[in-house]
């Protein structure tokens, strides 16, 4: 799996390729419908598979100052990518240059001349060039004059409802990571490096790994039954409080796992924990002894529900 810039030549053995084109935030239903169709395509064909993503988002871009939205980041996209079969990934950087090109550019120039590309696979919503000018009917018609397929896939429904981000930040927005995840396949999970905290958590048996939440989007606050993927491989069960930590001042957004049954340093390391049940909000409590009591009771819950 290689990943490549999107304004710059690919090198020869990846030209001619099935490109699947999107934002593929988080990689849903709809996204895996979507790459496996050029990834079908390219293997009937003979020809390399590639999936095309945009970063920052265009909505990063645009308004620079929107609250954190992700639900993904550029090296779990790349491995889910992978594991869906594609040779390369191709970030397409959402920059000033890039939001200027009309329609007919960003073919000429990015699909053409730097991919050399065989087909186009895209939802059926997809839109591209400047001021979202250019519709998968626009695309097709680029597709017809210059020689390359260009596919479209239907959206993918669920319970009735088409599969979105949009709705996945909702369910998780609401307290129903498992909602969200019958919509990605996968527990919703935030990746980033464990940092240093107030270490208040040793004083009272519950050492945490903090984690920054950056630009994912916020699910509710409270407490989530976890599982951690340490960098040595390792999955461990765990409990976490995402929030605020009311209990404590001053007031600090982070990500708290808990880990059953481990010791270790973690400081520094890469971790992704996996939001697998929200088990309650956050509750600020008056005594110390009351925060342990229930976290005795949260974690006795969480184990049930991961066993």
């Amino acid at each position: 799996m290689e990943r490549l810039d999107g304004s710059s030549v690919v090198p020869e053995r990846l030209r001619g390729g099935i490109i699947a084109l999107g934002n593929f935030d988080g990689f849903h239903l709809g996204h895996q419908a979507v790459v496996g169709r050029a990834v079908a395509r390219a293997r009937a064909e003979g020809r390399p598979a590639l999936v095309g993503t945009f970063d920052p988002h265009p909505i990063r871009h645009f308004v620079p100052d929107s609250a954190p939205f992700r639900l993904s980041t550029l090296d779990q996209r790349e491995r889910w990518f992978a594991d869906a079969g594609a040779d390369a990934m191709v970030v397409f950087r959402f920059d000033d240059r890039l939001a200027a090109l009309d329609a007919q550019a960003f073919v000429a120039q990015r699909l053409i001349a730097a991919l050399g590309v065989g087909g186009v696979v895209t939802g059926g919503d997809f839109t591209f060039g400047k001021a979202r000018s250019g519709s998968v009917a626009a695309l097709a018609a680029f597709g017809a004059t210059h020689g390359f397929s260009v596919d479209t896939v239907d959206p993918v429904t669920l319970d009735g409802e088409p599969v979105s981000s949009t709705r996945v930040r909702e369910l998780l927005q609401q307290g129903d990571p498992r909602g969200a995840a019958r919509l990605l396949t996968r527990p919703f999970t935030i990746a980033g490096v464990v940092q240093h905290g107030d270490k208040l958590g040793r004083t009272i048996g519950y050492p945490t790994a903090n984690l920054d939440m950056g630009g994912y989007v916020r699910p509710a606050y409270g407490i989530y039954a976890v599982r951690g993927l340490l960098a040595d491989g390792r999955v461990v069960d765990g409990a976490a409080n995402l929030g605020i930590r009311p209990s404590f001042d001053p007031p600090k957004e982070l990500l708290e796992p808990f880990f059953f049954d481990f010791s270790g340093d973690l400081y520094g390391q890469p971790l992704e924990v996996a939001l697998v049940d929200y088990l309650r909000p956050e509750a600020k409590f008056d005594s110390l002894e009351a925060l342990t009591t229930q976290m005795d009771a949260d974690c006795a819950r969480a184990r049930a529900l991961l066993a």
